[in-house]
């Protein structure tokens, strides 16, 4: 007789209760925190159902991307508006990537740049630079390349690798600042250093102006190696174009992976 197999459940996540919580140092609940996500998941959760504000925005985010526990983008949307109502940046910055982004609400560019606008107000470099790029687009806002590079700024003196990118082309193209490619230089590389690809990309493409080319192409791969599929394949005809073979090698290299 054909026997049929019952499938396996998942084990039921463990709880974790409030003297347990409680108990934990800052020291071990932060370790808690930093695990794999399927052994965070209940510290997260019940951390973030205890009002902890920087739990919820934690828990929020396992909930957007579905780490550790089912996706639920309309229920990660909730616990980033509690810890907001507390006053959280961070989560006023996630509450602004939800509305920006369509996700658990609909797109309102209007309230995502007013939630930016409060978190980087409470100096958050993530909500800074987002207010930032709202301000440069003019997406919910009156467009102000002025406001948009103040605040690119603050994100990048606290080293946010993407606002100093952005202070770079500011620098580099002159755009309500006066034009300092030695600066622009400088704030590429900081960028570069900090993992942003596209400052990666434009410290290359700088370098290559001046004659470094082994340099150049050091920063080049590092960009292929941390870009996007859309930004590896901009890259190709511009580097195959190049006389340098060196970059005309990378971007040989680039079709190969974007091949497979």
């Amino acid at each position: 007789m054909l026997r049929l197999r019952r499938r396996d459940r998942p084990a039921p996540r463990p709880k974790v209760s409030f003297s347990e919580l409680t108990a934990a140092t800052p020291e071990e609940l932060a370790a808690r925190f930093a695990a794999p996500p399927e052994q965070a998941a209940p510290w997260a959760e019940a951390a973030a159902k205890y009002g902890m504000a920087d739990a919820q925005v934690l828990w929020g985010q396992m909930k957007l991307d579905g780490l550790g526990t089912a996706r639920d983008e309309a229920e990660a949307v909730e616990w980033f508006r509690s810890a907001a109502a507390a006053g959280n940046a961070a989560a006023l910055n996630m509450l602004g990537r939800c509305y920006e982004l369509g996700r658990g609400v609909s797109v309102d560019y209007a309230q995502a740049a007013e939630n930016f606008r409060q978190s980087a107000e409470k100096g958050f470099d993530w909500g800074q630079y987002n207010y930032a790029n709202m301000l440069w687009r003019g997406d919910g806002v009156a467009r102000d390349a002025a406001a948009a590079l103040h605040w690119y700024r603050r994100a990048a003196e606290q080293g946010h690798a993407k606002s100093l990118n952005m202070v770079g082309r500011f620098l580099e193209e002159g755009w309500e600042t006066p034009r300092d490619p030695q600066a622009a230089v400088r704030y590429y590389l900081a960028s570069a250093k900090g993992g942003d690809f596209r400052g990666q990309f434009n410290l290359a493409a700088l370098l290559t102006a001046h004659g470094q080319v082994a340099e150049a192409a050091y920063w080049f791969r590092e960009a292929a190696q941390r870009a996007h599929d859309g930004f590896r394949r901009s890259m190709v005809p511009r580097l195959a174009e190049r006389p340098e073979p060196e970059l005309r090698a990378i971007a040989a290299e680039i079709e190969a992976v974007l091949g497979d």
